[in-house]
């Protein structure tokens, strides 16, 4: 398939700086990319087409391994991998800033991997959809044995539900229903349907989505976990009733955050106005839910000072846990803050 110049250039700066930036593959090897493989890859990566290729052989890989640990009665194991396998596909789709057969070719390569391996978890798996506006968003829900209450996974601007499936998978295991959901400019909801991002469509999907679930799981008390804007919206959230508690990990902040030049671009697609912010303002969040921050002292988008800030305007029920050597999203903590997240969710609130 051609692709236009702009969409091309957008594509070679995102290459460019997977090659020249270590740190770009932290995101992905947080969520399941081997570090080992990342490294390879940055090594003789030359073009949009080797992206796409390494990526597809090692999805391949990961699922041939899956099969063999299903064929062995392994399914806890088959699951992971199969999940695995599908984020080198959603990780090719990435690449693609714009939604274009090709996106929309990897995606759902994605999509089937998540299906298969939703066939064999033990916990319920459903897929909803939430009208929003005439348009379409896209989620699903994980549901354990009796769960102890209800996670919404709140994922940054530039991720889909299917790339954060470890926050689902731990929550779950933690004992906690999940909701995951692709808002206006994300994964399923802007690739199939090209539904893009506005702040008023932001505000109105969070609103609408905990007052979906509230009313989906009557009986279980209702938490957010959002990392970067995701974790902005989640703050942004904790004003609504119906919401008992917060997780906020690196909240991404209106003011003059730090944004990589390629993801700058990036944003300019699946935005409805790329000149417009979708950053709720925090400056005043005023009567909340407990809220529990986590930042990385070594976050270069958003400095201590802000945090220390933000954090000070917050209610009094609130926790402050900071990592000495990570930077935004905490990316090699996440394991230990959503453990710590569960606890939190867990002791009394307000």
């Amino acid at each position: 398939m051609l692709i236009n110049q702009k969409v091309l250039n957008t594509i070679q700066k995102t290459l460019m700086t997977s090659l020249l930036f270590e740190g770009f593959w932290d995101r992905w090897i947080a969520h399941g990319i081997e570090r080992q493989a990342a490294a390879t890859f940055r090594g003789q990566l030359k073009s949009l087409e080797h992206w796409v290729q390494f990526l597809a052989d090692r999805s391949k890989e990961y699922e041939i391994l899956a099969d063999s640990f299903l064929s062995q009665e392994i399914p806890k194991e088959a699951e992971r991998l199969y999940r695995i396998a599908g984020l080198h596909d959603n990780l090719i789709q990435w690449i693609y800033p714009e939604t274009c057969n090709d996106k929309r070719k990897w995606f759902t390569k994605c999509k089937e991997l998540f299906t298969l391996a939703d066939t064999i978890t033990k916990d319920r798996i459903e897929k909803v959809v939430l009208p929003l506006n005439g348009n379409n968003c896209y989620g699903r829900i994980r549901i354990p044995e009796e769960p102890k209450g209800c996670v919404i996974i709140i994922n940054p601007i530039d991720s889909s539900k299917e790339e954060l499936f470890t926050y689902e998978m731990d929550f779950a295991k933690l004992g906690f229903a999940t909701v995951s959901f692709d808002g206006p400019g994300q994964g399923e909801t802007y690739v199939f349907d090209d539904h893009k991002a506005t702040l008023s469509g932001w505000e109105l999907f969070v609103n609408q989505l905990i007052d979906w679930t509230a009313e989906r799981f009557p009986a279980l008390s209702i938490h957010l976990f959002g990392t970067s804007s995701g974790a902005s919206w989640a703050i942004y959230g904790s004003r609504h009733p119906k919401v008992s508690k917060v997780a906020a990990v690196s909240p991404a902040l209106e003011n003059d955050i730090k944004m990589p030049d390629y993801f700058k671009e990036r944003l300019s697609y699946f935005l409805e106005d790329s000149v417009s912010s979708i950053l709720p303002l925090l400056n005043n969040v005023g009567p909340s839910s407990p809220i529990i921050l986590f930042h990385g002292n070594k976050d270069v988008m958003v400095r201590d000072e802000e945090i220390y800030e933000l954090y000070g305007t917050l209610q009094p029920k609130k926790r402050l846990v900071e990592y000495e050597n990570e930077g935004h999203c905490c990316n090699f903590k996440l394991t230990e803050i959503r453990q710590i997240s569960a606890q939190w969710f867990l002791e009394d609130s307000k």
